[in-house]
Formats: structure tokens, sequence, C-alpha cells
């Protein structure tokens, strides 16, 4: 009887149950007004051709305008009433203008900190790629830095643990997914620790991200352990288009002068100690020095807009000599972080991956987990293979969703015919996201190769311009290749004709998976 009850009380459950009544009640009221149909039939379809009408006429993705125009002119009357629910971005005005305000203080405190850089050292096209990030990517481009990658979630995580152990004054940290086990554990025993010491130390999580991982008011918990935590974008059992906005972010900065990110959350499958899909290659780089003096303004920015007013952000910087210091002897290359965010238009990670790809002479290496690109990358990569440029991308063989691997492998075809060679990690999940670029340029972040991360999500990145980090990039790609099979057009034409249709489908609802 207690297990019963404690599984029903269980938030999961009570959210599902609550949003399964709410489309039935929705459901009952469309069935109700089968006696008046002809009225009602004729309302819903003027108010599809109006919606129709803005959905083509508005500057979202084309796959995604086709994801919703599909359902809304086959069933009008539920495709309809499904789109006002979900088809929409939450954020209301007041919100988007209430973070301008607090970004255009990030940038006054980002004027007064930063000292202004010399960009003669940077080629036309990395000058190109550092103009672009510096105006629509929330940060500057830094030197003065110094920069380690780590392969393997397990590597980065002893680092991190080194790092944070070194915390004097405070201590940033903001994630995804979160899950209690051997990472979370280690990691909040120095949190709570570093508390006690008087350091100042937030985490920020995303609720549904966490929903399945941590327990229903555990933020109250961490506060209790004198832990400052904020919930981002909190999850209400009630129809809206909140599930489409979620903090894909992943930051940890130690005192302003050391910061991380990459594609490891804080969970144990991310460091091999809980194995879910074969072996999960995921990957993160540690910056100090100037650069993650940037990353810290990344994180103030939106803790103020989720936990309410801060002090001067100016506040927490360390000092040029410090952020010297930090960087050590190995200061070398140019870096800039960067975010993107639903609040604008402007499509930040997918236009860092472009450019990437539009100025590459010798070869473009990727990885990511979910290859669900649209035709605009589509083309970004075919048109690099046919003029003569080496186009590598690794997947997982072993995916963490089926479906979303289905359509991952129908995109497979049409690239490799153009020439772009695409490689499966056999030994299971790969979950890091790099772009690397003759040599000369990386990024390494959040940002997946699907519509959710490029045109919805809260994501992060750092773009790097002759870094030493950018050759252990490339050597990571070369050996991940090593380990995994290429693929082949005999192997891509080998699938039933059912599958193919269920490709089809899937294909035409991707922006929404």
């Amino acid at each position: 009887m207690k297990n019963l009850l404690k599984i029903m009380t269980n938030r999961i459950i009570i959210i599902v149950f609550l949003i399964i009544l709410q489309l039935a009640v929705l459901l009952t009221v469309v069935w109700r007004f089968n006696d008046f149909f002809v009225y009602f039939y004729a309302t819903n379809i003027v108010i599809s051709i109006f919606i129709v009408l803005k959905i083509i006429n508005n500057r979202s993705n084309p796959a995604y305008k086709i994801a919703w125009l599909v359902p809304i002119m086959l069933i009008p009357i539920f495709g309809t009433a499904i789109y006002l629910i979900f088809g929409r971005v939450r954020f209301k005005k007041s919100e988007k203008i209430k973070m301008f305000i607090i970004q255009k203080k990030e940038k006054e405190a980002n004027e007064r900190t930063v000292t202004a850089l010399d960009m003669s050292g940077l080629s036309l096209d990395a000058r190109a790629q550092a103009h672009y990030l510096s105006h629509f990517g929330e940060s500057s481009l830094f030197v003065n830095s110094s920069s380690r990658y780590f392969p393997l979630g397990e590597e980065a995580f002893q680092a991190m643990l080194e790092e944070m152990e070194k915390a004097e004054k405070y201590l940033f940290l903001e994630y995804f997914i979160i899950a209690e086990g051997k990472m979370w554990d280690t990691i909040l025993e120095v949190m709570v620790r570093k508390a006690r010491e008087g350091v100042d130390v937030r985490l920020m999580y995303d609720d549904f991200g966490c929903l399945l991982t941590l327990p229903h008011n555990y933020d109250k918990e961490l506060e209790r352990m004198g832990i400052k935590c904020c919930i981002f974008n909190q999850i209400n059992p009630v129809l809206s288009p909140i599930f489409n906005n979620r903090n894909h972010r992943k930051i940890l900065v130690i005192d302003g002068k050391v910061a991380f990110t990459g594609g490891i959350n804080l969970a144990d499958e991310y460091i091999n100690q809980y194995e879910r899909f074969g072996h999960w290659k995921d990957n993160a780089i540690m910056v100090k020095g100037e650069v993650a003096w940037g990353f810290t303004l990344l994180f103030l920015s939106l803790w103020e807009y989720s936990r309410g007013k801060e002090r001067d952000y100016a506040y927490y910087f360390p000092g040029y000599e410090a952020l010297r210091l930090a960087a050590g002897e190995e200061s070398q290359g140019y870096y800039h972080p960067y975010v993107d965010s639903p609040f604008d238009k402007e499509d930040v990670g997918m236009n860092v991956y472009l450019n990437l790809i539009y100025r590459a002479e010798k070869y473009v290496y990727i990885t990511t987990p979910y290859l669900v690109i649209d035709n605009l990358l589509t083309e970004a990569l075919t048109t690099a293979a046919k003029s003569g440029v080496d186009v590598h991308i690794i997947t997982p063989h072993i995916p963490d969703k089926w479906y979303v691997h289905e359509v991952t492998r129908s995109n497979y075809a049409r690239l490799m015919e153009s020439g772009v060679r695409i490689f499966e990690y056999t030994p299971g999940f790969i979950h890091s996201k790099t772009f690397v670029v003759d040599g000369e340029y990386a990024t390494v972040g959040t940002v997946n190769l699907d519509y959710r991360s490029l045109y919805l999500h809260f994501e992060n990145g750092i773009w790097m311009y002759q870094s030493p980090s950018v050759q252990e990039v490339l050597q990571d790609h070369l050996h991940t290749e090593a380990l995994s099979q290429e693929m082949t057009l005999e192997d891509v034409h080998r699938v039933s004709w059912l599958r193919t249709m269920l490709r089809a489908v899937l294909g035409v609802f991707s922006p929404l998976l």
C-alpha cells in the first residue's frame, strides 16, 4: 500500500496524469461540439487558415513550419488546438524585455572589465567569425587564456574536482541533467564543504532535464545545505509550450579564473560509471584566464533572469593579474565563448557551424549524437564536400533514442552521395559535439545537430582559433574515427521498404522530436 501511494504521489505521475486529463477534457469539448458540427468546423477552418498563414509568414525554420502544417491541414480541429498549446515560443514580451535589460547590464560589465583586443593577428576569415560572435554570441573574444581538452567524461570529472577544491570566492554550476550517483555525490560533497568555508556556491539545473533524476523540491534540500539553487523553467502540469525552451547549457566556473564546458552532464553514464548504451564517448574543455571570466558573465546573466536581482557583475571580477596568472605560460590562441537562446531570432549555434563549414579549405571533422539536419545545413555540408573539402561526421552506433537514430540514418544517403564520409562509433554512444576545421578552428559545446538545439534550447559553446586545443580536438576525432565503422552506400541502401516509410514519416516531424 505504501509503495502504491508513493507511486501515485510521484511528481512525474501527477504531471502526466493532469496533462492527460486536460487533453481528455479538450477532446471531450471538441466531441460535444459535434452537435453544432457545421458551425464549429467552419469556425475551426477559419482559425486554421489564419494559423497556417501565420506559420508560413513567420521567420522560423521551413522544416519546423512543415512539421506543424501537416497535422493542421490533415486534422485541422485537433492539429490547430495542439499547435496553439505546444507550437509557439513560450517567452512573453515582458520576459524578453527583462532579458534585454540584463544583457545590457552584462555588456556594460564586460566593457569595464575586458581589455580591448587587437585583432590584427587573426586571418580575415577568423576576424569575420569573431566579429559575428562578438555582436550576437553575448560575449567577447579573449586572449591571455589557456585550455585543456578532455576526450572522455571521466578525465574531465577528475579535473573538475581538482579545480573545485581550489575555489576561494565562488563556485557556479549550470547543467541540463543531474542524477544522484558517484559523479554527483562526489561533486555535491565538495560544494557543501566549500559553502561551509564561506564560498558562494550556486547551482542552476533544468527542471525537464532532471525530471526523472532528481526528487521534487531538491532545490530546497540544497538550500538547506548552504547552496544557492535555481531551477530553470519549472514544469507545471498545465498544457503549454513550456517544454520547448530548455536550458541545455553546461558551465562550471571557479572564481572567474577557471571554467569548464562541453557535452557532459553530472550523471554516472557520462563518466562510464554506469553503462546505458555501451561505452559513452563524451568530452569537456577546461579554460583558464580571461576566457573563464567570459563564462562567468554568461552564467550570471541567466542566473539573474531566473533567480532575480543580482549585484553589479564587475563585483565578481578576479582582476587582471589573477587572470594572467591563471592562464599561465601556456597562454596561446584566441577564444570566444558564445551562447544561443530563444529570446531573440538569431540562430547563433547554427551560424557558428555554418561559418566553420563555409570557411573550410581542407577538411571539416564533426562529432554529433544526432544528425537531424535541415536543408540549409545539408546544402552547406554537401557543397563543401563537392568543392573538395574532406567532410567527416561521426555519429553513434548504439542510439539513446531509436526514433532520432532512424532520422539520423535517413540523412546519410544524400550526404554520402555528395562525398561526405560518415562513421558510426561502434563501441557505443557518442555524445560530444565538436567541429574542427583545417587545424585552425574548433568549437566544443552543447549544440547538437538537431532542431531543438539549433533553434529552441538555451545552448553554449566555445570557438577557438590557433589554440593548442584545436589540435587536441583533431587528435580526438581521428582516434575516435579509428574506433568507428565507416558507413557505405550499400549499408545505407540496404533498408526494408517498411523502415524507409517509417523514416519518411519521422523525417517530416523530426523538428518536433
